[in-house]
């Protein structure tokens, strides 16, 4: 039995290695992709006001995320419906900011026009790699490695955080 445990460890790099991957794979395809500037959000509205919507929406789930995570780690007061507070506010989140990433991405692209653009561009990426490898560290929570997934979801908070700063609220205060 020792044996796949100790497999298991050997492995603690993998989540890493995957969200470097996805965070490399997106910023490749939306440099090399032709933007089409078709905006999926036309129905809705001014896509811009939406965009910065639904990154506020997910920016304060992001909070919402930092705050339980406080929590379950002791750092807060705790109740038993702390944990799946966490565990839905960070689907949400992630809901949330799905349709616009694909908006982003598709009908954008990569960004280096200015430094906010460059950085936002730079930030959605290392947040998506950020959240596929908390993910793979949460499924296997026995990694012998405890600082894996806090560093994981202060990545990720971090790269939400800072999309929301070069997008919605850049957006909301020009």
């Amino acid at each position: 039995m020792t044996a796949p445990v100790a497999a298991r460890r050997s492995l603690w790099w993998l989540p890493a290695v995957a969200g470097v991957g996805v965070a490399v794979g997106l910023g490749v395809y939306g440099r090399l992709h032709e933007p089409s500037a078709l905006a999926l959000f036309d129905v809705f509205g001014r896509p811009i006001v939406v965009k910065a919507g639904l990154t506020s929406g997910a920016a304060f789930l992001a909070l919402v995320q930092l705050v339980s995570a406080l929590a379950l780690y002791g750092r807060l007061p705790s109740k038993s419906w702390t944990p799946a507070l966490h565990r839905w506010s960070g689907r949400l989140a992630v809901v949330l900011s799905l349709p616009v990433a694909v908006h982003c991405l598709y009908a954008l692209g990569f960004g280096f026009d200015s430094p906010r653009v460059l950085a936002h561009s730079l930030l959605g990426c290392l947040f998506y790699g950020a959240f596929v490898a908390k993910m793979l560290i949460i499924s296997q929570p026995d990694s012998g490695r405890p600082w894996t997934l806090p560093l994981a979801g202060g990545l990720t908070f971090t790269a939400l955080t800072g999309v929301w700063l070069t997008s919605a609220l850049w957006f909301f205060l020009t």
